[in-house]
Protein backbone atom coordinates (compact mmCIF):
# COMPACT_ATOMS: atom_id res chain seq x y z
CA UNK A 1 0.00 0.00 0.00
CA UNK A 2 1.11 3.55 -0.63
CA UNK A 3 -0.32 7.01 -0.22
CA UNK A 4 -0.65 8.93 -3.46
CA UNK A 5 1.54 12.05 -3.33
CA UNK A 6 2.34 14.86 -5.74
CA UNK A 7 5.82 13.45 -6.45
CA UNK A 8 4.30 10.09 -7.31
CA UNK A 9 1.78 11.86 -9.55
CA UNK A 10 4.71 13.15 -11.64
CA UNK A 11 6.16 9.63 -11.89
CA UNK A 12 2.92 7.82 -12.80
CA UNK A 13 3.76 7.29 -16.47
CA UNK A 14 6.90 5.37 -15.48
CA UNK A 15 4.97 3.18 -13.06
CA UNK A 16 1.99 2.50 -15.33
CA UNK A 17 2.10 -0.89 -17.02
CA UNK A 18 4.67 -2.40 -14.65
CA UNK A 19 2.19 -4.29 -12.49
CA UNK A 20 -0.90 -4.00 -10.35
CA UNK A 21 -0.68 -1.05 -7.99
CA UNK A 22 -2.76 -0.18 -4.95
CA UNK A 23 -3.15 3.51 -4.17
CA UNK A 24 -4.57 4.93 -0.96
CA UNK A 25 -6.29 8.26 -1.68
CA UNK A 26 -5.23 11.15 0.53
CA UNK A 27 -7.37 14.13 1.47
CA UNK A 28 -6.07 16.29 -1.37
CA UNK A 29 -7.50 13.93 -4.00
CA UNK A 30 -10.76 13.16 -2.19
CA UNK A 31 -13.87 14.19 -4.11
CA UNK A 32 -12.44 13.46 -7.55
CA UNK A 33 -14.33 11.11 -9.88
CA UNK A 34 -12.70 7.72 -10.37
CA UNK A 35 -12.56 8.08 -14.17
CA UNK A 36 -10.97 11.53 -13.97
CA UNK A 37 -8.42 10.27 -11.44
CA UNK A 38 -7.39 7.42 -13.75
CA UNK A 39 -7.33 9.62 -16.86
CA UNK A 40 -4.96 12.05 -15.13
CA UNK A 41 -2.80 9.20 -13.79
CA UNK A 42 -2.60 7.07 -16.93
CA UNK A 43 -1.53 9.68 -19.47
CA UNK A 44 -1.60 8.31 -23.00
CA UNK A 45 -4.19 5.60 -22.30
CA UNK A 46 -7.36 6.10 -24.41
CA UNK A 47 -10.45 6.97 -22.38
CA UNK A 48 -12.25 4.01 -23.97
CA UNK A 49 -9.62 1.66 -22.53
CA UNK A 50 -9.95 3.18 -19.06
CA UNK A 51 -13.74 2.81 -19.08
CA UNK A 52 -13.34 -0.75 -20.35
CA UNK A 53 -11.12 -1.85 -17.45
CA UNK A 54 -13.49 -0.19 -14.97
CA UNK A 55 -16.46 -1.98 -16.52
CA UNK A 56 -14.65 -5.33 -16.45
CA UNK A 57 -13.86 -4.91 -12.76
CA UNK A 58 -10.10 -4.69 -13.22
CA UNK A 59 -10.16 -1.37 -11.39
CA UNK A 60 -11.52 -1.76 -7.88
CA UNK A 61 -12.07 0.52 -4.92
CA UNK A 62 -11.81 -1.07 -1.47
CA UNK A 63 -11.76 -4.48 -3.24
CA UNK A 64 -15.17 -3.91 -4.84
CA UNK A 65 -16.38 -3.15 -8.35
CA UNK A 66 -17.16 0.51 -8.84
CA UNK A 67 -18.69 2.88 -11.40
CA UNK A 68 -16.67 5.53 -13.27
CA UNK A 69 -18.57 8.40 -11.65
CA UNK A 70 -17.78 7.25 -8.10
CA UNK A 71 -16.34 10.13 -6.01
CA UNK A 72 -13.14 9.03 -4.30
CA UNK A 73 -12.92 9.48 -0.54
CA UNK A 74 -9.90 9.88 1.70
CA UNK A 75 -8.65 6.44 2.70
CA UNK A 76 -10.07 4.63 -0.34
CA UNK A 77 -7.80 1.92 -1.73
CA UNK A 78 -7.79 1.94 -5.55
CA UNK A 79 -6.56 -1.13 -7.43
CA UNK A 80 -5.04 -0.08 -10.76
CA UNK A 81 -4.22 -2.90 -13.23
CA UNK A 82 -1.16 -2.84 -15.48
CA UNK A 83 -2.03 -0.70 -18.50
CA UNK A 84 0.55 0.23 -21.10
CA UNK A 85 0.59 3.94 -21.76
CA UNK A 86 1.63 5.75 -24.92
CA UNK A 87 5.35 6.18 -25.48
CA UNK A 88 6.83 9.33 -24.01
CA UNK A 89 6.66 12.30 -26.33
CA UNK A 90 3.73 10.99 -28.40
CA UNK A 91 1.07 13.16 -26.75
CA UNK A 92 -0.56 15.42 -29.31
CA UNK A 93 0.42 19.06 -29.00
CA UNK A 94 -2.15 21.83 -28.96
CA UNK A 95 -1.78 24.40 -31.73
CA UNK A 96 -0.81 27.99 -30.95
CA UNK A 97 -4.07 29.02 -32.62
CA UNK A 98 -6.13 26.95 -30.17
CA UNK A 99 -4.10 28.15 -27.18
CA UNK A 100 -4.58 31.77 -28.24
CA UNK A 101 -8.30 31.18 -28.73
CA UNK A 102 -8.70 29.72 -25.24
CA UNK A 103 -6.63 32.51 -23.70
CA UNK A 104 -8.99 35.01 -25.33
CA UNK A 105 -11.99 32.99 -24.11
CA UNK A 106 -11.27 33.31 -20.38
CA UNK A 107 -14.29 35.01 -18.81
CA UNK A 108 -13.25 34.78 -15.15
CA UNK A 109 -10.20 33.70 -13.18
CA UNK A 110 -9.14 33.68 -9.55
CA UNK A 111 -6.76 31.58 -7.46
CA UNK A 112 -8.91 28.46 -7.69
CA UNK A 113 -11.18 28.75 -10.72
CA UNK A 114 -11.26 29.42 -14.45
CA UNK A 115 -14.49 30.07 -16.36
CA UNK A 116 -14.00 29.61 -20.10
CA UNK A 117 -16.31 30.64 -22.94
CA UNK A 118 -15.96 27.26 -24.67
CA UNK A 119 -15.84 27.52 -28.45
CA UNK A 120 -18.34 25.34 -30.36
CA UNK A 121 -16.92 22.15 -31.83
CA UNK A 122 -14.32 21.73 -29.08
CA UNK A 123 -14.79 18.62 -26.92
CA UNK A 124 -14.23 19.19 -23.22
CA UNK A 125 -11.82 16.23 -23.12
CA UNK A 126 -10.05 13.86 -25.50
CA UNK A 127 -11.30 10.40 -26.42
CA UNK A 128 -13.64 8.75 -28.93
CA UNK A 129 -11.60 9.99 -31.87
CA UNK A 130 -10.79 13.36 -30.28
CA UNK A 131 -7.04 13.80 -29.78
CA UNK A 132 -7.15 16.92 -27.62
CA UNK A 133 -10.01 18.51 -25.75
CA UNK A 134 -10.41 21.66 -23.70
CA UNK A 135 -8.89 20.24 -20.51
CA UNK A 136 -5.84 18.70 -22.22
CA UNK A 137 -5.16 21.97 -24.04
CA UNK A 138 -5.43 23.99 -20.83
CA UNK A 139 -3.00 21.63 -19.11
CA UNK A 140 -0.48 22.18 -21.91
CA UNK A 141 -1.01 25.93 -21.69
CA UNK A 142 -0.43 25.91 -17.94
CA UNK A 143 1.95 23.10 -17.02
CA UNK A 144 2.52 24.73 -13.63
CA UNK A 145 -1.20 24.33 -12.74
CA UNK A 146 -1.11 20.84 -11.27
CA UNK A 147 -4.79 20.37 -10.43
CA UNK A 148 -6.75 21.53 -13.48
CA UNK A 149 -10.02 19.57 -13.59
CA UNK A 150 -13.40 20.02 -15.26
CA UNK A 151 -16.06 20.97 -12.71
CA UNK A 152 -18.83 19.99 -15.15
CA UNK A 153 -19.20 19.30 -18.86
CA UNK A 154 -20.72 20.69 -22.04
CA UNK A 155 -21.56 18.81 -25.22
CA UNK A 156 -19.04 19.29 -28.01
CA UNK A 157 -21.40 21.41 -30.14
CA UNK A 158 -22.55 23.55 -27.20
CA UNK A 159 -20.74 26.84 -26.63
CA UNK A 160 -20.48 29.00 -23.53
CA UNK A 161 -19.59 29.02 -19.85
CA UNK A 162 -17.72 26.07 -18.40
CA UNK A 163 -15.88 25.92 -15.06
CA UNK A 164 -12.38 24.47 -14.66
CA UNK A 165 -11.04 24.12 -11.12
CA UNK A 166 -7.43 25.03 -10.39
CA UNK A 167 -7.52 23.64 -6.84
CA UNK A 168 -8.97 20.42 -5.39
CA UNK A 169 -10.78 22.44 -2.72
CA UNK A 170 -12.61 24.45 -5.40
CA UNK A 171 -13.41 21.29 -7.35
CA UNK A 172 -15.01 19.66 -4.30
CA UNK A 173 -16.86 22.84 -3.31
CA UNK A 174 -18.32 23.51 -6.77
CA UNK A 175 -19.25 19.90 -7.52
CA UNK A 176 -21.09 19.77 -4.22
CA UNK A 177 -22.76 23.08 -5.10
CA UNK A 178 -23.91 21.61 -8.43
CA UNK A 179 -26.02 19.15 -6.47
CA UNK A 180 -27.98 22.00 -4.86
CA UNK A 181 -31.27 23.16 -6.38
CA UNK A 182 -30.33 26.80 -7.00
CA UNK A 183 -27.59 29.37 -6.57
CA UNK A 184 -29.71 31.08 -3.93
CA UNK A 185 -29.44 27.93 -1.80
CA UNK A 186 -25.68 27.82 -2.20
CA UNK A 187 -25.77 25.90 -5.46
CA UNK A 188 -24.87 26.69 -9.07
CA UNK A 189 -27.39 28.22 -11.47
CA UNK A 190 -26.70 27.31 -15.10
CA UNK A 191 -28.54 29.32 -17.75
CA UNK A 192 -28.68 28.46 -21.45
CA UNK A 193 -30.13 30.11 -24.53
CA UNK A 194 -31.63 27.82 -27.16
CA UNK A 195 -33.58 28.28 -30.37
CA UNK A 196 -36.42 25.77 -30.69
CA UNK A 197 -38.74 24.90 -33.52
CA UNK A 198 -42.31 26.22 -33.39
CA UNK A 199 -44.18 28.37 -30.85
CA UNK A 200 -43.21 27.46 -27.29
CA UNK A 201 -46.25 27.60 -25.02
CA UNK A 202 -46.21 30.50 -22.58
CA UNK A 203 -47.68 28.10 -20.00
CA UNK A 204 -44.75 25.69 -20.21
CA UNK A 205 -42.28 26.88 -17.58
CA UNK A 206 -41.08 23.51 -16.37
CA UNK A 207 -40.55 19.98 -17.64
CA UNK A 208 -40.14 17.29 -15.01
CA UNK A 209 -39.58 14.01 -16.86
CA UNK A 210 -37.12 11.18 -16.07
CA UNK A 211 -34.36 10.53 -18.60
CA UNK A 212 -32.60 7.29 -19.52
CA UNK A 213 -29.65 6.52 -21.81
CA UNK A 214 -30.02 3.91 -24.54
CA UNK A 215 -27.53 2.39 -26.97
CA UNK A 216 -28.75 2.02 -30.55
CA UNK A 217 -27.29 0.48 -33.70
CA UNK A 218 -23.64 1.27 -34.27
CA UNK A 219 -22.99 1.95 -30.61
CA UNK A 220 -24.56 5.42 -30.71
CA UNK A 221 -26.05 6.54 -27.42
CA UNK A 222 -29.27 8.50 -27.17
CA UNK A 223 -31.36 9.77 -24.28
CA UNK A 224 -35.13 9.35 -23.98
CA UNK A 225 -37.85 10.20 -21.50
CA UNK A 226 -38.53 6.91 -19.72
CA UNK A 227 -40.36 6.04 -16.50
CA UNK A 228 -37.32 4.08 -15.27
CA UNK A 229 -34.93 6.95 -15.96
CA UNK A 230 -33.24 9.35 -13.56
CA UNK A 231 -35.31 12.27 -12.21
CA UNK A 232 -34.73 15.29 -14.47
CA UNK A 233 -36.04 18.83 -14.18
CA UNK A 234 -35.59 21.81 -16.52
CA UNK A 235 -37.10 25.29 -16.18
CA UNK A 236 -37.93 27.34 -19.29
CA UNK A 237 -38.82 30.93 -20.17
CA UNK A 238 -39.47 32.62 -23.50
CA UNK A 239 -36.98 35.28 -24.60
CA UNK A 240 -38.31 36.11 -28.08
CA UNK A 241 -40.60 34.73 -30.77
CA UNK A 242 -39.79 34.43 -34.47
CA UNK A 243 -41.64 33.13 -37.48
CA UNK A 244 -41.46 29.35 -36.96
CA UNK A 245 -39.10 29.50 -33.97
CA UNK A 246 -38.82 30.55 -30.33
CA UNK A 247 -35.72 31.73 -28.49
CA UNK A 248 -35.90 30.30 -24.98
CA UNK A 249 -33.95 30.40 -21.76
CA UNK A 250 -33.36 26.98 -20.19
CA UNK A 251 -32.22 26.31 -16.65
CA UNK A 252 -31.35 22.64 -15.98
CA UNK A 253 -31.94 21.97 -12.29
CA UNK A 254 -30.57 18.46 -12.65
CA UNK A 255 -27.55 17.73 -14.83
CA UNK A 256 -28.43 14.80 -17.10
CA UNK A 257 -26.84 14.11 -20.47
CA UNK A 258 -28.64 16.00 -23.30
CA UNK A 259 -31.23 17.14 -20.76
CA UNK A 260 -32.28 20.43 -22.40
CA UNK A 261 -32.34 18.90 -25.86
CA UNK A 262 -34.48 15.91 -24.88
CA UNK A 263 -36.86 17.86 -22.63
CA UNK A 264 -37.42 20.39 -25.41
CA UNK A 265 -38.07 17.56 -27.88
CA UNK A 266 -40.45 15.98 -25.36
CA UNK A 267 -42.37 19.29 -25.27
CA UNK A 268 -42.71 19.10 -29.07
CA UNK A 269 -40.05 21.71 -29.84
CA UNK A 270 -36.67 20.23 -30.75
CA UNK A 271 -33.64 22.51 -30.89
CA UNK A 272 -32.61 24.15 -34.15
CA UNK A 273 -29.54 22.50 -35.64
CA UNK A 274 -29.84 19.37 -33.48
CA UNK A 275 -28.66 16.49 -35.66
CA UNK A 276 -29.50 13.84 -33.05
CA UNK A 277 -32.96 14.85 -31.79
CA UNK A 278 -34.07 17.49 -34.28
CA UNK A 279 -35.74 17.84 -37.67
CA UNK A 280 -33.29 17.11 -40.49
CA UNK A 281 -35.25 19.01 -43.15
CA UNK A 282 -35.54 22.18 -41.05
CA UNK A 283 -31.92 21.91 -39.98
CA UNK A 284 -30.90 21.77 -43.64
CA UNK A 285 -32.98 24.84 -44.46
CA UNK A 286 -31.37 26.77 -41.61
CA UNK A 287 -27.99 26.34 -43.26
CA UNK A 288 -29.17 28.93 -45.79
CA UNK A 289 -29.05 31.60 -43.07
CA UNK A 290 -25.74 30.36 -41.69
CA UNK A 291 -26.79 28.06 -38.82
CA UNK A 292 -24.47 25.07 -39.09
CA UNK A 293 -24.56 23.63 -35.57
CA UNK A 294 -26.73 23.07 -32.53
CA UNK A 295 -28.29 26.33 -31.31
CA UNK A 296 -27.47 25.87 -27.62
CA UNK A 297 -25.31 28.28 -25.64
CA UNK A 298 -24.40 28.28 -21.94
CA UNK A 299 -25.02 31.99 -21.43
CA UNK A 300 -24.34 32.39 -17.70
CA UNK A 301 -23.24 30.75 -14.47
CA UNK A 302 -24.03 31.97 -10.96
CA UNK A 303 -22.29 30.43 -7.94
CA UNK A 304 -20.73 31.04 -4.55
CA UNK A 305 -16.99 30.63 -4.21
CA UNK A 306 -15.59 28.92 -1.10
CA UNK A 307 -16.16 31.10 1.99
CA UNK A 308 -17.67 33.88 -0.16
CA UNK A 309 -20.82 35.68 0.95
CA UNK A 310 -21.61 37.33 -2.39
CA UNK A 311 -22.86 35.55 -5.48
CA UNK A 312 -20.51 35.46 -8.46
CA UNK A 313 -22.10 35.65 -11.91
CA UNK A 314 -20.28 35.11 -15.20
CA UNK A 315 -21.90 35.83 -18.58
CA UNK A 316 -20.98 34.74 -22.10
CA UNK A 317 -22.53 36.67 -25.01
CA UNK A 318 -24.20 34.78 -27.82
CA UNK A 319 -21.39 33.93 -30.30
CA UNK A 320 -21.47 35.23 -33.89
CA UNK A 321 -22.24 31.80 -35.41
CA UNK A 322 -25.56 31.87 -33.49
CA UNK A 323 -26.24 35.62 -33.26
CA UNK A 324 -25.93 36.23 -37.00
CA UNK A 325 -28.39 33.50 -38.13
CA UNK A 326 -30.78 34.63 -35.38
CA UNK A 327 -30.71 38.18 -36.73
CA UNK A 328 -31.93 36.89 -40.10
CA UNK A 329 -35.13 35.39 -38.66
CA UNK A 330 -38.35 37.39 -38.77
CA UNK A 331 -39.49 38.55 -35.33
CA UNK A 332 -43.07 37.58 -34.58
CA UNK A 333 -45.24 40.47 -33.39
Amino acid sequence: MKTYTEKQHEQDNEAAGVGVSFIVIDGDLAGQRLDNFLIARLKGVPRSKIYNVIRKGEVRVNKGRIKPEYKLMAGDSVRVPPIRTAEAGTEAKASHQMMNLLNASILYEDEGLLVINKPPGLAVHGGSGVTLGLIETLRQMRPEARHLELVHRLDRDTSGCIMVAKKRSYLRHLQEALREKSAGAGGVLKVYQALVLGDWSKRCHQINAPLMKFEVAGGERIVKVHHDGKPSLTEFDILNRYQGFTLIEARPITGRTHQIRVHAQYAGHSLAGDAKYGDDAINESLRDIGLRRLFLHASSLSFYLPEAKELTRVDAPLPPDLAEPLSKLVIKI
